[in-house]
């Protein structure tokens, strides 16, 4: 195992990463429910679809179906937490629990999306739909707190961009902008729905010097993520790493990027990379073989993200103990991935500093203290002069 960067010898042990400030901006609502809570909602809310009625077994059929190389059996995992999601009572109390989930696994700030078009059918408005997962947010924030842990939730709203509501669910995220809204994002197929379809909603954005984000270089490539940048102007790009297919690794070891991809990193447009989701949608073949290891070593801004932790079977702490075994990532690693996400978050600039700061630097500071003394006491034996 060879890292990526000059290795300091702070390897981080499972339980430092799970303490570690982690900071996510690419997180499915309806991606990350509890198996627990899906059949409670199930039995609740009349939901008689599920695959399975025990927890244990219908949370292997979520990671079995995603793993299955089958598209449409990926997409009807989303059928059921979708189909379990249409009251308030069930909104709030799984943006709670995701909430209460997140600080648990020691994120202190995370941009957490959701479709609300998709939470219609039981009778809520769009704005019903906002306003429970915001109570929710805050609910698990508190909840949080009382249990030690520290963590801030901003919401993303999601277009469908095979839907054509685009428009009027950016008017809504602006809305909301400061009730725990932070920004926009649209999402579904690449392959048949470009994100310039839905122009008139970024221009929109634009106009109100809103922030978005925008699901590009997923499956599609490149021509998506140009898309996304020259004609849409997205903040960030969800996922983007498909920009792999505009550098080239020479033979001799050297690196040439293509102008798409020079833009990307000279701008310093943030990648909000996935790895396990990754894996399973075919963009790479193993943990080792994943573009962050390259976008990582080039100063890319690159940061990690879980996307669907039901469907993964992840965790933010699980994501970076698979990367620090592919590349022998160290503590100093991690901050940097955990300091690139926060400097582009769509919350102000003073507030991610003091993230920085006062968070992210001292909580790794710490760990890395940790390290220290235990290197000393390893290496100071009893064989030295007595007292």
């Amino acid at each position: 195992m060879t890292s990526q960067t000059a290795p300091t010898g702070n390897t981080p042990t499972a339980d430092q990463i799970r303490r570690a400030p982690k900071v996510l901006l690419h997180d499915h609502l309806d991606g990350g429910l509890r198996p627990g809570t899906v059949v409670d909602l199930a039995r609740e809310t009349g939901y008689a679809e599920l695959p399975e009625a025990d927890p244990d077994k219908l949370g292997i059929w979520f990671q079995e179906a995603a793993d299955s190389g089958s598209l449409e059996r990926y997409l009807e995992t989303f059928r059921h937490t979708v189909g379990v999601l249409q009251t308030r009572r069930a909104l709030v109390r799984v943006a709670r629990e995701c909430a209460e989930d997140l600080a648990e696994d020691g994120v202190v700030y995370a941009e957490v999306r959701y479709a609300p078009e998709q939470h219609l059918d039981g009778g809520l408005t769009l704005e019903e739909v906002v306003e429970a997962v915001n109570e929710g947010f805050r609910q698990g924030e508190r909840l949080a707190r009382e249990n030690g842990r520290r963590i801030r939730v901003g919401a993303l709203l999601t277009a469908m961009r095979h839907a054509a509501r685009s428009l009027e669910i950016a008017e809504l995220a602006n809305r909301y902008r400061d009730a725990g809204v932070v920004g926009f994002d649209i999402a579904g197929a690449e392959a048949g729905y470009p994100p310039t379809r839905h122009l008139d909603a970024f221009e929109y954005l634009k106009r109100e010097n809103n922030h978005f984000t925008i699901h590009a270089g997923e499956a599609f490539g490149l021509p998506s993520i140009w898309q996304a940048l020259q004609w849409c102007g997205a903040d960030r790009l969800g996922h983007g790493v498909r920009i792999i297919d505009d550098i080239e690794v020479r033979e001799d070891g050297s690196v040439a990027l293509g102008r798409l991809a020079s833009y990307v990193r000279d701008k310093r447009i943030p990648l909000e990379l996935c790895p396990s989701s990754n894996l399973q949608t075919g963009a790479a073949s193993s943990y080792a073989e994943h573009p962050i290891g390259l976008l990582r070593r080039l100063h890319f801004r690159a940061t990690v993200n879980t996307d669907n932790r039901l469907m993964s079977h992840t965790t933010m702490s699980r994501e970076f103990e698979h990367l620090v075994e592919a590349f022998g990532y160290t503590l100093d690693d991690l901050q940097w991935f955990s300091v690139n996400a926060m400097k582009s978050a769509f919350i102000p600039f003073d507030e991610r500093l003091a993230m920085i700061n006062d968070v992210i630097k001292p909580g790794y500071a710490e760990l890395k203290s940790e390290w220290l003394f235990r290197q000393t006491a390893s290496t100071s034996g009893s064989g030295g002069p007595e007292a």
